[in-house]
Order: structure tokens, then sequence, then C-alpha cells
């Protein structure tokens, strides 16, 4: 393309975007007219994509990670080819349409990922990259570069003002993933006015001291400028931020100020804007010098995939086994096998869940696992697996370092990439860091796996700041999140099984301290199950999670010394007991037994949906304290005693009322 043609593109782009936002009457068109060559760059000269076919394996990906610039990325998407009309754009944010708010997969076709809240696509980005080099690494052969793509994020000063971003760069620089491009929308404006007020760091030298390749380019207008520093950045092994000094709003009588931040164009504010970038024609009319342009591109990249399509199929031919190792990873067809989870000594289920992991990553090679510094405590560690390293990208383990919100939103990159499994671990006290990476794998509808240990006031002498107490509720709140807390070994397994059948993220929420052993944990994918129960119609049902299921037990054998008949209920999982019949639930808990008890040594926040007016609830009202675990579970109550106790108050006062 000549570089008049280029600017009809990139101005085109920018009418676009403004158009929908004035449309919609919602949005930020801000970052879209000032943004608009830098990413009109990567799309019309890098970016390898195949709009026919978007989830093409070996494609390059794109995150936006300034998620607010959604418009930018539709208009993007829609004059490459993307199955993203005209219409679409016009119905910018509308309830239903395919062009949200901010960038959300699975809805808009040729998004990478759901980015929005600031900083977290820039780790997406980072998860990516990841991916792709640990594939390529397991799968590439020399001639045979099947796995060869690279990763570019966009984003602006918000981004990297979040701490999240600092974790994940600090990492990428860290692995030298040198298939990393971020380039930095740099418009030194945000909502509030001029960033100098609060964030006027050196950012060139932060990069450089995390790592990473660093090129500065003047005015983000020269597309020229950014083609080299793109070149330059792919030339080198380490990652690259490219720093593009633009103005918000460029083109509009607004541009420079934050008033253009987040607030669309009028009417006649639009007008002035399209005659200046030289833009005429109707509502979301496209010149056909920029159709016919952009056409271009699509045609040269469609015939890169065919060409990958006819090297996937000598690969094949060379290398049978591993093509088909390669399509198992990317297909997800591994029987996932847990071994023989029998066991009869107590044993903390931290130390089963690390039993499960490596019976598991035995039958599935595609099953990455890492942790916040803590795989010594959490028994993550895939043995024997390797560690992901720039001298070995083959390593299954990876040393996220203490950086939890950025190793969940990775571990999201890892799984948006596709071909691997995904596992992280750290203190369920510590889960408060990554929630809103978490949060974005449930939207995303993400499998990470998430293994949180550590589970109550049983962690002892450490004290209440490292005792959780409302994580388990918050988490149970969370839609498309599935929460188990395992009672044992073979509970432990099926959770981890469920997780791996999953298209949602699971948590799995283990202890630290020893538990006893009921091997029925076959039926822990029904949510809730018996687990010990009485000889005849029981007077009481007790119903628990994790440690407090062998509390139960214990209270049992104390009712039946004082005649009543008492069913002990394990719910690992409410989320799952709650989807299954109405039958089945009955049968668990039939209605007709209201005297209900139910004890987690956590929140009791949730817990009255099953225990009605006629139960108690045994929990956490306060904050732990710093002792010994077992004189804890004493002085709050959780005691076979105490559990019998409530259970008559309750049955008598039932009995009382009838």
């Amino acid at each position: 393309m000549n570089k008049n043609t280029d600017r009809l593109c990139i101005n085109a782009l920018r009418a676009l975007s403004a158009e929908a936002i004035t449309t919609a009457n919602s949005g930020h068109p801000g970052i879209c007219l000032g943004a608009a060559p830098v990413a009109y760059t990567v799309f019309a000269r890098f970016l390898k994509f195949d709009p026919i076919f978007p989830d093409w394996e070996n494609r390059d990906r794109f995150v936006l990670s300034a998620g607010h610039g959604s418009a930018l990325l539709y208009s993007l998407l829609h004059l490459f080819g993307y199955d993203v009309t005209a219409q679409d754009l016009a119905e910018f944010r509308k309830l239903g349409s395919k062009t949200p708010g901010h960038p959300e997969r699975g809805v808009t076709s040729g998004v990478d990922a759901s980015t929005g809240p600031l900083g977290q696509g820039i780790a997406n980005a980072v998860g990516l990259a990841l991916a792709e080099s640990h594939l390529a690494a397991v799968f590439n052969k020399e001639g045979y570069p099947i796995v060869d793509h690279y990763t570019y994020a966009l984003c602006g000063d918000g981004c990297l003002e979040e701490g999240i971003s600092y974790e994940a760069c600090s990492f990428a620089g860290a692995h030298k993933l040198g298939k990393l491009i971020l380039l930095y929308d740099k418009n030194d404006i945000s909502i509030e006015g001029d960033t100098a007020v609060t964030f006027d760091e050196n950012v060139a030298g932060r990069f450089a001291a995390q790592g990473w390749h660093v090129e500065q380019v003047d005015d983000a207008n020269d597309i020229d400028a950014i083609g080299s520093a793109v070149l330059r950045a792919k030339a080198d092994d380490r990652p690259s931020i490219i720093i593009c000094k633009s103005v918000i709003g460029f083109g509009s009588p607004l541009a420079g100020s934050a008033k253009i931040h987040g607030s669309p164009l009028d009417a006649q504010q639009l007008a002035q804007t399209k005659t200046a970038l030289g833009i005429s024609g109707a509502p979301f009319e496209t010149p056909q010098t920029v159709k016919t342009a952009c056409a271009k591109v699509v045609e040269k990249n469609i015939a890169e995939h065919k060409r990958w399509n006819e090297l996937l199929k000598k690969y094949a031919q060379e290398f049978p086994e591993l093509a088909e190792t390669y399509r198992k990873y990317f297909a997800n067809d591994f029987d996932c096998q847990c071994g023989d989870t029998a066991f009869d000594k107590p044993e903390a289920t931290r130390i089963s869940g690390g039993t499960v992991i490596n019976e598991i990553a035995k039958s599935i090679p595609n099953l990455l696992s890492g942790s916040a510094d803590l795989s010594p405590s959490t028994k993550s560690d895939i043995i024997n697996g390797g560690w992901f390293s720039p001298a070995d990208r083959t390593g299954r383990n990876i040393h996220f370092g203490i950086r939890e919100h950025a190793m969940g939103a990775i571990c999201n990159g890892i799984a948006l990439h596709g071909g691997l499994r995904i596992a992280c671990s750290t203190f369920f006290t510590f889960s408060d860091y990554m929630k809103g990476a978490m949060r974005m794998s449930a939207i995303m509808r993400l499998p990470v796996i998430y293994i949180l240990t550590h589970d109550s006031i049983g962690v002892g002498e450490d004290g209440p700041t490292h005792q959780p107490i409302e994580q388990l509720a918050g988490l149970r709140a969370m839609p498309d999140l599935n929460v188990f807390r395992p009672c044992d070994r073979s509970e432990t397994a099926a959770a981890f099984a469920f997780a791996l059948n999953s298209a949602d993220p699971t948590a799995i929420v283990l202890s630290r301290q020893d538990l006893r052993q009921y091997n029925k944990g076959e039926q822990a994918e029904y949510g809730a199950y018996i687990i010990d129960d009485c000889d005849s119609k029981p007077d009481v049902l007790l119903i628990a999670t994790g440690s407090e299921v062998g509390l139960m037990s214990d209270a049992k054998t104390v009712l039946r010394g004082c005649g009543i008949n008492a069913r002990v209920i394990s719910m690992p999982c409410p989320e799952l007991f709650d989807r299954q019949s109405d039958g089945y639930r009955q049968l668990v808990m039939p209605n007709d037994v209201t005297t209900r008890i139910t004890a987690e040594a956590a929140s009791t926040l949730g817990w009255h949906r099953y225990t009605g007016n006629c139960g108690e609830t045994l929990g956490m009202t306060t904050f732990g304290l710093s002792g010994d675990a077992n004189e804890l579970f004493r002085k709050f109550g959780f005691t076979p005693e105490n559990v019998a106790e409530i259970a008559e108050r309750c049955v008598i006062r039932r009995s009382r009322s009838e």
C-alpha cells in the first residue's frame, strides 16, 4: 500500500469507530481516534490471521488490553473480513449485538480475549506467548515450524498503572518471551486529566529494567516508524514494548482533552471530525479504496494459512505420532486417569491434591501447573515435569513468582491459546489477590484449575491474615465457577476429574491439616451425597464440607447415644448439588427432615438455604486467631459435643412446634 491509501484506511477506521460510539451515545472515542494508526499497522503489515477461520491455531494473537477501545477493534475486524458487518457497528453496545461495550470472546469473531479490567489483557498476552513457546518446543522440528506465531497487545496508560501489568511484565522479562510485542498508546490522558499528576515514571526505563526490548515512536501517526519498530522487536529474543506517543481524540474538536476519553462526540463534533479526516459519505460507509486495500491483506493471509495447512500435512507424514499428539492437545482428547484413590490413613487434602495431580499428569501430557512461589506447600508440582524457563521451554511446571493476580490472568492466556490445560496454586486467603483474574476465567468460560490450599482456621499459628473466612462465600457467589472443598483423597480426585472435564473454571480448596478417609468420592460429582448414614429415617441432617465432614461423623456418634438418628451429608460443591434433579436432592436431603445443621469453618453466608427455619449454621462470624489449630476449632465451637448440642436444641424446638 502507498502512504495515501494507508492514511485513508486509518482515517476510515477512526470514522467508523467514532460513528459507532456516537450512534450508541456511549463509549470511548479518545483511544479509537488516537491509536488507530498503531492497531492498523499491526493488522495491515504484520498480523497473521484468517477471518474465514478465526480460530486457526497458528494465527497471531491480538489482545486489546485497553478494552474500552472496543469500537476500534470492531472496526478493524470489519475492514479485515471478519464476521462484523456495518450493521453490527451500528448496533455497538446494543443488547444482543456482536459489538458489546468491551470485547467479549465468543461473542465477536476475531476477539482473542475478553478485556476491560485494565492491565489484565497484558497478562493474558503473556500467557498466550508462554503457551506458544511451550508448544513450539514440544512440537516443532527442523523445517517444520508448525507452532510459530506472535502475540500483540495494545495497551494504554491505565493498563500500565495497574499493578498487574508490573507483575506480568516482570514475569515475561524473566522468561524472555520474545514473541510478545506490547504496543503502548501513550496519550498521557486519563478520565481525571493529565496522567502527570499520578503516572510520571520513566516507562522505557521500567521495561528495560524488567528485561524487555524497548522501542519509542515519537508520533503514533508515523506508521513507517511503527513498522520499523515492530521489525526490530521481532528480531530480538526478549519481549518488546513499543511506546507510541499519540494524541487522544486525534482529528476531533476535543483532541488532547480528557473530555474525549469516555464521552461520545455529538453529531456536530462527529461531522467536524470526519471532515478533518477527509472522510465523506453515509454513516458506516467504507471508501472502495479502503475495501480493496484491506481485501488484499486478507487474501495474503488466507494464502499463508493454506501454506501452513500443507506444512501440517507434510509434518503428519514425517512425524505421524507427534502429529497425532498435536491433534490431541488441541482437541483436548485425553482420558483423565486419577489412579487408585482408595486410602486409609489421615491425610491433608493438599497432600492428596499433590498425589492426584501427578497421577493425572501421566495421562494428560498437556497439563501444566504452577504456583505463586508456594509449590512446596501447595504440593502442586508435576514431579519430573521440568520447569518452564528460557533454557527449557518444555517444562510443565511454572515459577510464577509471588504474583497471584498476574498468575491468574497469565493462566487465562494459556487457556485462551488452546492446546494446553493449566492449573495454578496459592494459599486460599491469597486468592483475593487474583479474584479479578478468576472472575475473567468465569466470564470467558476458561477451564483454569485453581488449587487453593490452607483452607480455614486450621492454618493455625499463622493467624487471621492467613486464615480464610469469607473467601468460600465470595467464590461461590461467582457465576460459572465451580468451587470444591473435598473431605478426603477420593473427593479430591473427583474434584480434579470434574475440573479436567469441565468447560468452566474450577477452584479446589484444600486443607493443611490431616483429614480422615471415607473413600466414597465417586459420588462427589453430584455436589453432595450421603457419606455416613443412620439405620432408619434420620431425625437430623448434618451437612458439611472438607474438614468438618469428620466433625459431623463424630457428632453423629454423640447423637446416637442421645437417641437421635443423624445422617451425615458431604457437600463438596454446593453449585453442583443445586443443579441436580429434584429427585436426587430429595433422596439426599428429604423435605420432611427439616432439622438440619451445617458446619463449615468459614463464613455462614449462603448456608441458610439448606438449613431453613428449623436448622442452624455453625461457622465463623469473626476472623480467626493465632494458635494451635485444634485449640482454635474448639474455641470456635467446632466440636462434636457442640454440634450435638445444637442438633438436640433444634430437634426439641421442632417437636414443640409440631
